[in-house]
């Protein structure tokens, strides 16, 4: 299968799930009790008022009516206006994105470096101390409510030995980097700004880990499965028979086979990791797109939500997408697969 076909079905399959969330998200914004004109108005404006704002709302209009304007706003880059801002949804999810891909990325980037070496101990070392031991950590870490890890750490390293911050995305006494990418990380190596680097990486930790723990033990798991089965392949004994060192053997040839099935995981990951970081952003007062979101449905700012819902799909779209070709490119043989 070429990178062209690969490219369409992917932008085929975009449209139709971009649509999917539409409709989805669409029909519980109507099915939740609650009037978003009433909401703007006030609770003491009169019925006029709030009738008046429903019209210019577009409230009043059938309901196939109504989606098919906000099908149309969405396809011109238009998801409304947000009502608990009053600003458009596209501007508020442009300044929340970057933060939740920054604490995305260091997740994923931790459970990687973290998860991958656990993974090749407890394959090497099968039915081993350290095998059992990796084993319950993937388990635990599958199994672990986000919330609670967050307050457990928070209550631990920030209330308890106060090593690190409890929440926020910068020491309050410091003005964010100047925005070049939004990601504070970057930025602040770009502008050459050493404490916001630190203050910034401070208080990552803590996020990164509650966000990443779970997904190291899926890493961990995978590349142990992986491992598990090149290392009973005839090359792997072959090379040991001519004298090459079993952790050569490992880094050379068997670690970078079983990375190739592990690239659908970790691009699968940083999909859940976006969606995922909704509970973890609120806890830690993180100010990412999770927090708004959280926000936006306590207030029943419903175009807020259906933007971040579409906004997120079209990422872990875009992002199995970038998997494909990836995988692609690391075994050439699946280009010749129909």
């Amino acid at each position: 299968m070429s990178f062209v076909n690969v490219i369409r079905k992917r932008l085929v399959f975009l449209l139709l799930v971009v649509l999917g969330v539409s409709v989805i998200t669409f029909s519980i914004s109507h099915l939740i009790p609650g009037d978003p004109a009433r909401l703007v108005a006030g609770e003491r404006a009169s019925e006029e008022v709030v009738q008046s704002i429903r019209v210019q709302m577009g409230l009043d209009r059938p309901l196939p009516e109504q989606y098919w304007k906000y099908l149309k706003g969405t396809a011109q880059g238009d998801l409304g206006t947000s009502l608990r801002t009053n600003r458009p949804v596209a501007e508020d999810l442009n300044i929340f994105f970057p933060a939740t891909l920054e604490l995305a990325l260091v997740a994923l980037l931790l459970a990687v470096l973290v998860g991958a070496p656990l993974g090749v101990l407890s394959a090497v070392y099968r039915d081993r101390p350290i095998d059992h031991v990796v084993r319950t950590l993937a388990v635990t870490g599958i199994s672990t409510p986000a919330f609670w890890l967050g307050l457990l750490l928070i209550m631990t390293f920030y209330g308890s030995l106060g090593w690190l911050p409890g929440g926020g995305r910068i020491g309050s006494e410091m003005l964010p980097p100047v925005r070049v990418t939004g990601l504070y990380l970057v930025d602040s190596l770009l502008a050459g700004d050493w404490p916001a680097f630190v203050s910034t990486l401070k208080h990552l930790i803590l996020p990164a880990f509650t966000l990443g723990f779970i997904h190291l033990g899926v890493v961990a798991r995978q590349i142990r499965s992986a491992m598990l089965d090149e290392l009973q392949q005839d090359y792997v004994r072959t090379a040991r028979a001519n004298g090459i060192s079993k952790w050569q053997v490992i880094a050379r040839h068997a670690l970078p086979n079983a990375l190739i099935p592990s690239v659908t995981v970790l691009g699968l990951a940083l999909g859940d990791l976006l969606y995922g970081a909704v509970l973890t952003e609120t806890v830690f007062a993180w100010p990412g797109m999770g927090a708004y979101v959280v926000n936006s449905i306590q207030s029943l700012d419903f175009p807020a939500v259906m933007g971040f819902a579409v906004v997120v799909s079209f990422a872990y779209v875009l992002v199995n997408l970038a998997v494909d070709l990836v995988y692609m490119l690391i075994d050439p043989r699946i280009q010749g697969v129909n």
